[in-house]
């Protein structure tokens, strides 16, 4: 099943991260994900103007929102660093590849 058509499962820790080859092995589904040790997954999106950058980051607010999984990013000027990992396991879950998977569907 592609990640785009997976729901997130509700994450209160008390399951492992995912290990290192499974984070590799979702992130080549990703275009522009890279991983950052394992423990998280970025990419940066730019943008023409500050008002499109923070009007995307305000579409990936409402799409963490819906997905009860929240990014965090960084706004510098006409470019957006997003940041997805699993607080809850200190760790990836498969919850940050679908919310990802869901951002670059509206970039």
């Amino acid at each position: 099943m592609k990640l785009s058509e997976q729901k997130c499962i509700p994450c209160e820790g008390g399951f492992p991260p995912l290990t290192e080859k499974e984070a590799q092995d979702q992130v080549i589904q990703l275009s522009g994900w890279t991983l950052r040790g394992f423990t998280a997954i970025e990419k940066l999106y730019t943008f023409s103007t500050f008002a499109e950058a923070i009007s995307f980051v305000n579409k990936i607010a409402e799409v963490a929102e819906r997905a009860g999984h929240h990014p965090d990013f960084f706004v510098s000027y006409n470019k957006v660093t997003v940041t997805l990992t699993t607080h809850a396991i200190k760790g990836l879950s498969i919850n940050d590849f679908i919310v990802a998977d869901r951002i670059d569907s509206i970039a």
